[in-house]
């Protein structure tokens, strides 16, 4: 059975993550674990501390079938490498389980910034997010990432393929409509007071209203809205 893993600092989580988790379950039919980073090696500083990004996503995800929180990268010291969680959930899993890490075309553009970046994919294969900016056909992939390119090039197999085997493949994830959420736009409309709550579930709203999150316009203003999905 496939496992499919989904990285990020969600912070704070937002509709659009749910929708690619979901899409990701629907598509190969398994359950996906959400895994908030503790301390993201690619990023700024999280505006949110590390439980309190972990609790806003289990409120998210409460009740959603198929998706679950795995907290392990919070009970890790050090940066959140995904090539040192994938080692963790293989050595769990064992060498045959399939397992999947769920990517965004615009990381992928950037793998080759990872930590050990080529060992991912003896480890899992990589399912890639798509974005309407971040194309990742062969000529934009070699233009913006030539050695991801290479990489990759021959590892693109379809959907059904990823649970024949236990790593080593690339699959696109296509989502229709694309999404338009970022998290760093979410922070910019919370504390610019821009209406925000139809972006994140209802729960989620009222905890972030409640612990009065995101709410410093010197630190969140000063940084112009991008894209930090998924």
């Amino acid at each position: 059975m496939l496992r499919i893993y989904y990285g990020g600092s969600f912070d704070p989580v937002h509709n659009g993550h749910l929708a690619i988790a979901c899409a990701a379950r629907d598509l190969f039919g398994a359950q996906v674990s959400l895994l908030p980073a503790g301390d993201p090696p690619h990023k700024a500083a999280t505006h949110a501390a590390a439980e309190e990004r972990a609790h806003l996503l289990e409120l998210a995800v409460a009740g959603v079938p198929g998706l679950r929180v795995d907290r392990r990268e919070l009970q890790r010291a050090g940066p959140s490498y995904t090539v040192d969680t994938l080692h963790q959930l293989r050595a769990e899993l064992g060498p045959q389980a399939p397992i999947a890490w769920l990517v965004g075309a615009d990381s992928l553009r950037q793998l080759h910034t990872w930590h050990r970046w080529r060992a991912l994919l003896a480890l899992a294969h990589l399912v890639v997010v798509a974005r309407p900016d971040a194309p990742v056909d062969g000529a934009a992939l070699a233009a913006a990432a030539p050695a991801v390119q290479e990489a990759i090039a021959p590892r693109w197999r379809p959907p059904a393929a990823l649970a024949q085997a236990p790593a080593g493949a690339v699959c696109l994830l296509p989502l229709a409509p694309l999404r338009p959420e970022s998290s760093t736009e979410l922070r910019h409309r919370i504390a610019a007071g821009i209406p925000w709550r139809d972006w994140v579930p209802a729960p989620v709203a009222a905890e972030i209203e409640r612990l009065q999150l995101y709410r410093d316009p010197a630190v969140i203003l000063a940084a112009p809205p991008q894209s930090d999905r998924p």
